[in-house]
């Protein structure tokens, strides 16, 4: 969609633009909306910190900080902000070796992350970087989310089973895991099952429900009663009480080339993930959404999450829909989340000691299974094989190198895969169509007539260096499968930007066919055409009076462009 018409500062302050048109009727739908939230968010931000090798509270700080960060500035007004599962998995993969095993440095290296991830988030901002996120198709993006799905379900089966687990990619998880079954703890096993029915069942049955919330009451309860932590269910243990203590991360943890990497990924990861799910809601709802701005509310997220001591967060399409379902109508339902989760934190911490890591590992398995969309490929496989390969190249990347290499790898996979389409251009050979005196391409038509003694043919594309190459190839071959050619039209209709090259291109076409003595005419070119030929010369090469024809008025009157042969 395009930016807000609002003017000024009120586009770099969204609150003043919403605030200034709150209705009272919508407090009590916001107010719902965050109390819901805060629900759906305690399980999975305590999951999502699990998972990236954190204490439990780390993630409960980052729905709370992050959500009143977007709120500031974030464009969206039902985009919720917390803790994800793919950008956990990447942090658990990079500050692991990063850390050295030294616990506390591990929790300042993921701080420094997502402050670094604010200072990217405004440099893009500053360059008007938003065109990142148009760099990667959306079948990388199905074949990333794939591989980042089954590598986040390996690394959490051994939680669900009771083992020890352990490896570097989800081959190495796989195969130790494959080791570990005779180790598999029956107790946990059924703790860990049960809470994923559960949540599976719950989720389908009483959709936009705090589905997450209950099992978890359910779960400490049952722990409690059954004294299951004296038989050897892990659980989560004492939470620290209170809210983050504010301040600025360590500097000097990293060197740039160590820290860039993982703080890169990070937001491209959130910004893409981000604004896919903005967009979406901001069409369900009817307003624009500032795809710029998104990253100012991006990276206000992740500065506010770092100086309380969190790791970087993202939006979330799953947690965005309860965020939706339940009501939002402005970023108030964040701020209204923030103070519930504050308020847990406070006095609500101890009741989750006995929550089973068990359960934890369900939470995530049944929030991430998703994300491997088999239908999504299939029908890349049936309509579009390019976009199956780098789809596919994105899921092994994933899986092979993990996460933040996955991503990277995956980005560059999709700029590639863009060139090699636009270096690949469908050429129309033209024909004309029985009956009409009209012309069209022959390779799509059946019953196109053949035109005697001339070829006709029509780029689909813009005549660039990485595709002109080819287009002239295919004409040469044309002309050399093509005997007694007089004429040969190219039609620009189709073009609507040439560059030097493909200018030269050009030059080159018209002076092989000079030396076999046939005619070259360009018609069909749009001004901006016009003007670079004329500056390239081409107009002295070819009757420049017909590049304001279309190439029907052009054939339609064949005696006189044959009798303008080129030298």
């Amino acid at each position: 969609m395009s930016a807000p018409s609002e003017p000024g500062w009120i586009r770099f302050f969204p609150p003043a633009g919403w605030l200034g048109a709150y209705q009272r009727e919508w407090f009590p739908s916001d107010a719902v909306a965050g109390v819901t939230l805060a629900a759906y968010a305690i399980p999975v931000s305590l999951a999502y910190a699990a998972l990236a090798g954190l204490p439990p509270q780390i993630g409960v700080y980052g729905y709370m900080l992050g959500g009143l960060g977007y709120a500031l500035l974030g464009a969206s007004r039902q985009l919720a902000i917390g803790p994800t599962s793919a950008i956990s998995l990447m942090i658990a993969g990079t500050v692991g070796v990063l850390a050295g095993g030294d616990a506390i440095r591990y929790a300042q290296i993921a701080s420094l992350a997502a402050f670094a991830v604010a200072v990217l988030c405004f440099i893009a901002w500053l360059f008007k970087l938003s065109v990142l996120v148009r760099l990667v198709s959306d079948s990388i993006l199905v074949g990333f989310k794939a591989g980042a799905g089954l590598t986040i379900i390996a690394s959490q089966l051994p939680s669900l089973l009771g083992v020890a687990g352990g490896g570097h990619n989800f081959f190495d998880r796989a195969i130790r895991l494959l080791g570990q079954i005779s180790a598999i703890n029956p107790l946990v096993l059924a703790v860990g099952a049960v809470a994923l029915l559960l949540l599976l069942f719950g989720e389908r049955l009483f959709p936009g429900k705090p589905v997450g919330i209950t099992i978890v009451a359910l779960a400490i309860a049952t722990a409690t009663l059954l004294g299951l932590p004296a038989l050897g269910v892990p659980v989560t243990g004492k939470i620290p009480q209170g809210l983050p203590a504010l301040g600025i991360p360590t500097f000097g943890l990293l060197e740039f080339d160590e820290l860039f990497p993982l703080a890169a990924g990070c937001m491209l990861l959130a910004y893409i993930e981000g604004v896919s799910a903005a967009r979406s809601f901001a069409a369900k709802h009817g307003y624009s959404l500032d795809v710029r701005q998104e990253f100012l509310g991006l990276g206000a997220a992740n500065l506010a999450a770092a100086l309380g001591h969190g790791y970087p967060v993202a939006g979330g399409l799953s947690q965005s829909a309860v965020n939706d379902s339940a009501g939002a109508r402005t970023p108030l339902a964040l701020v209204i989340c923030s103070v519930t989760l504050g308020l847990c934190l406070l006095f609500f911490t101890g009741l989750l000691t006995n929550l089973p890591k068990a359960v934890l590992a369900a939470i995530v398995f049944a929030a991430v299974y998703k994300l491997v969309d088999v239908r999504a490929l299939l029908r890349m496989w049936r309509v579009s094989r390019i976009d199956f390969y780098a789809a596919g190249i994105a899921l092994i990347a994933v899986l092979l190198l993990g996460i933040l290499q996955g991503v990277l790898l995956a980005s560059i996979a999709s700029i590639l895969l863009l060139l090699a389409r636009a270096s690949q251009p469908h050429v129309a050979f033209l024909g004309r169509l029985p009956g009409s005196g009209r012309y069209s391409d022959s390779a799509r038509h059946e019953g196109v007539e053949p035109l005697a003694g001339i070829i006709a043919f029509r780029p689909e594309a813009s005549l660039l260096y990485i595709n002109v190459e080819t287009i002239l190839d295919r004409v040469l071959a044309a002309l050399g499968t093509s005997p007694g050619i007089r004429l040969v039209v190219c039609d620009l209709s189709a073009s609507p930007y040439i560059d030097l090259a493909g200018a030269g291109m050009l030059h080159d076409l018209h002076d092989e066919l000079a030396s076999r003595k046939v005619t070259f005419c360009i018609v069909g070119a749009h001004a901006q055409l016009r003007d670079l030929l004329h500056a390239e010369g081409l107009a002295n090469k070819t009757d420049s009076a017909q590049w304001l024809r279309s190439l029907d008025s052009v054939l339609g009157d064949e005696p006189t462009v044959t009798a303008q042969r080129t030298a």
